[in-house]
């Protein structure tokens, strides 16, 4: 199935209800002055973080959403019936910008969040409201106002703890299949995955973290090649990068430390914040090495890198050394919190 994280929706909300005219007649009330009814106010449309939902396909299908005006104003100063509203249910981690303007309207990041994208209009009010000593039979009343119009883009952008980089076919997907419950499509061909996925590791009852295998990198993706930035702009929201590298290529040509400067030259194209950011090297399919070539081939292509961070041997088809990453991530974890904890604490006494 095709990835869609980007879509383009038009809302309306619905214009508000018309005021009234109208006057009381009634047997033996030859002057019973006006009784016209105010207008209702139209529906307005919202959109409702849904974690449920993890794509935005489905508004590949329906992109028109129309909220209900408001009724007219009736006599006897009987209002209209408010117009109903309409809740658009999107993916949590969705980014929503008026395209009309470029502003972003809003971020949905957890679920149940609720964000307003279309106000509806306002009723008009009935000619009751405008009788006064000298005028005792207005003949006026006013139209309800308009519903706001607006064509959005949604952004889908996946919110997890830990992103996965590397080329096509490294076996970002098997580690996540290893280390978590995820099914993500898995075969000896690049590409294979067309969309992230989203996987929970539980290391103990109150111990998680999510891990997301973002589809593979080529060179030129921040300029828009093959599946281009529409997911690198997913690496944004990790706190953490575990980048894999197939450490034994089956064509014996592929040059493993030339994968590795490729990613980091598309990471600092599309911002070179993300540079900064940890990264750990994971070196998989250990298990089409002799194990005395493992730590060996490892280390030279460490040397060659000047790599300073952590680096792990795995191989995620057998599932080997797989559980003392995630250990080392959830540490990772807990001391940055208790990191922030203490930091928030000291804030305080000062």
């Amino acid at each position: 199935m095709q990835f869609v994280d980007e879509a383009t929706i038009r809302v309306q909300a619905g214009n508000g209800g018309n005021g009234c005219v109208s006057f009381r007649r009634e047997k033996f009330i030859p002057f019973g002055g006006p009784d016209g009814g105010d207008g209702a106010d139209g529906g307005s449309v919202w959109l409702l973080a849904d974690e449920g939902l993890n794509t935005l396909v489905d508004f590949r299908h329906q992109r028109m959403f129309r909220a209900m005006r408001g009724e007219n104003g009736m006599g006897r100063q009987m209002a209209g019936k408010s117009g109903a509203d309409i809740t658009i249910r999107v993916p949590v981690g969705t980014v929503v910008s008026n395209i009309d303007t470029d502003e972003q309207i809003g971020d949905l990041t957890e679920h149940g969040q609720r964000l307003l994208v279309a106000q509806g209009g306002r009723g008009g009010q009935g000619n009751i409201h405008f009788k006064s000593s000298t005028n005792r039979s207005p003949r006026k009343a006013t139209q309800g106002t308009h519903g706001e119009e607006r064509e959005l883009r949604l952004e889908l952008k996946v919110l997890a703890d830990v992103g996965m980089l590397g080329f096509p076919n490294a076996g970002k997907s098997t580690f996540i299949r290893a280390v978590s419950a995820a099914t993500p499509k898995v075969a000896d061909y690049p590409f294979t995955t067309l969309q992230p996925h989203l996987g929970v590791v539980r290391i103990e009852t109150d111990k998680s973290f999510v891990i997301a295998d973002i589809p593979g990198l080529i060179e030129g993706a921040a300029d828009g090649a093959g599946l281009g930035v529409q997911f690198l702009k997913h690496v944004a929201r990790t706190r953490l990068l575990l980048h894999m590298v197939d450490i034994a290529p089956m064509d014996g040509e592929t040059d493993p430390v030339e994968q590795i400067r490729v990613i980091e030259n598309e990471l600092k194209g599309f911002d070179p914040e993300l540079l900064k950011r940890e990264r750990w090297l994971v070196f998989n399919k250990i298990d089409l090495l002799a194990p005395e070539e493992r730590e060996k081939t490892a280390k030279a292509i460490i040397k060659k890198l000047k790599w300073k961070q952590p680096w792990y041997l795995v191989s995620a088809i057998s599932r080997e050394n797989t559980w003392p990453i995630c250990l080392d991530i959830q540490r990772f974890f807990d001391e940055q919190r208790r990191t922030a904890v203490e930091a928030a604490f000291a804030a305080g006494e000062g």
